[in-house]
């Protein structure tokens, strides 16, 4: 088989240790003097990792959590981007120091069956990523043009074109329409929050953290998921594991000399200004959902339960309100069909930065994507096929693949933790702080303990 796939150049041993070795190096920063012309020149690789915080996977969780318990999982939302930015920091400075990405530094610093543990249990995590956006991609088409589920979920599969073309045209040019998508899911979402009139008084109060956010009860609503699930959809959904592994390639897209300490200061400097700038807008999108979750659709949850009947709902005045039109639910559909085309980018690079970087393996684009997308069509077609093209099945089956990516998230957190806190590894001088330290490692105990109450609560109810 091996030499069949040889033969066909189907794949081959990576020829070079660079990540993503095509764009690496590829972006000159040289010659800006001022700070914006510098921030401007290290912008790009933050907006593809702010992508996966703002994927469909966010968007039934997020609307869900306030339709079901209005603005209080605001909270989970906040710290979830703290986290973020927290890891993001971490993966694009193991990037730009050691210029290696997650996926090359676990294989380097663990041994063979770890190392093969830790890609099995991040093809999955990738998997479930597709998931979610053959789902939003699949319901959005439906919705636009009123295509069956099973032609919308086949015609998902074809995006592997777009992507190709998308790469002939250079890596700056796929972050600017991978920026151009994200203002265009914020000026949407930024008009349906304002004509939503939400409670900001409430909204306010729902920012700070409630232990009522982590209560495992079964909800009472038909189909509706207990808060405990909810917040760890969320967390799954924002603090994604893919990302972590992305950043720390994509970080290495800009030309730094590597020979001067200076410069990789100030590359890792504005890194993180990119980063926490692109997520910051990330916060504030999966803010808005919820919030017009919250606005819109409060005492209304069993109603949303899914993209379909959000769609419907926005055009329904009996529970949108006066501010209910057809043109709102267009929005809206758009906005999904642009969110999942945007993850589609940035999980097919994080693809190959994974199969490269754990088995040191190079595999034609068009069949990575091919096979990824086959995998995630399976379950959903399932799915789609033995429940009817029931839309709220689908939702259902994507709020479990964010509860996986929760579940999956320490499996990423911890190696990053343990590679950027070691002078060993990164230097005196590049070395995580002691204070960032500490809080990674209680976040990283805390969320697989949420994980493990959540497993034993879903085998077991009533024991957790």
């Amino acid at each position: 088989m091996l030499e069949f796939l040889k033969k066909h150049r189907l794949y081959e041993p990576a020829t070079s240790d660079l990540s993503l070795d095509e764009v690496n190096s590829s972006i000159e920063t040289d010659g800006a003097q001022s700070f914006w012309r510098k921030l401007a020149l290290f912008s790009g690789p933050g907006a593809l990792v702010a992508v996966g915080y703002m994927d469909p996977g966010n968007w039934v969780t997020s609307v869900g959590g306030g339709a079901q318990y209005h603005y209080i999982l605001l909270s989970v939302v906040l710290l979830s981007s703290i986290i973020a930015m927290i890891l993001q920091y971490m993966a694009g400075k193991l990037g730009i120091v050691k210029q290696e990405d997650l996926a090359q530094a676990t294989r380097k610093h663990t041994s063979q069956k770890m190392g093969i543990v830790l890609w099995i249990i991040t093809e999955l995590a990738l998997m479930a990523t597709d998931i979610a956006e053959v789902i939003g991609g699949a319901i959005a088409l439906h919705l636009l043009f009123g295509w069956s589920m099973i032609l919308s979920v086949f015609t998902t599969a074809l995006d592997v074109v777009l992507l190709l073309l998308l790469m002939k045209f250079g890596f700056r040019k796929i972050e600017a329409i991978v920026m151009t998508l994200i203002v265009t899911i914020l000026l949407i979402f930024g008009y349906l929050v304002v004509i939503s009139k939400p409670d900001w008084a409430a909204t306010l109060v729902g920012y700070v953290p409630s232990l009522a956010a982590f209560d495992n009860t079964p909800s009472t609503l038909p189909g509706g998921e207990s808060r405990m699930m909810m917040t760890l959809g969320i967390i799954g959904a924002t603090v994604m594991p893919h990302n972590l592994y992305l950043h720390s390639s994509v970080a290495q897209t800009r030309r730094v000399n590597r020979d001067d300490p200076k410069a990789l200061k100030e590359a890792v400097r504005f890194m993180t200004w990119d980063s926490n700038l692109q997520l910051s807008v990330a916060f504030v999108i999966n803010s808005m959902l919820l919030i017009l979750g919250a606005a819109l659709f409060f005492g209304h949850a069993d109603q949303v339960g899914g993209f379909g009947d959000m769609y419907n709902a926005l055009k329904n005045n009996q529970i949108a309100g006066a501010v209910a039109s057809p043109v709102l639910s267009t929005l809206f559909a758009v906005a999904l069909l642009a969110s999942g085309q945007n993850s589609t980018i940035t999980g097919t690079l994080t693809g190959e930065v994974v199969m490269q970087g754990f088995l040191h393996l190079k595999v034609p684009l068009w069949l990575r994507r091919v096979v990824t997308r086959g995998l995630a069509l399976l379950p959903v077609l399932a799915f789609t096929i033995i429940y009817g093209g029931n839309e709220r099945k689908l939702d259902q089956l994507l709020v479990y693949s964010q509860v996986f990516l929760s579940v999956a998230l320490p499996f990423a957190m911890a190696p990053l933790i343990y590679f950027t806190s070691s002078k060993k590894i990164m230097g005196a001088e590049f070395v995580n702080p002691r204070w960032m330290v500490i809080v990674a490692w209680i976040v990283f105990v805390i969320l697989t303990i949420l994980n493990m109450k959540l497993i034993v609560g879903m085998v077991l109810p009533g024991v957790a």
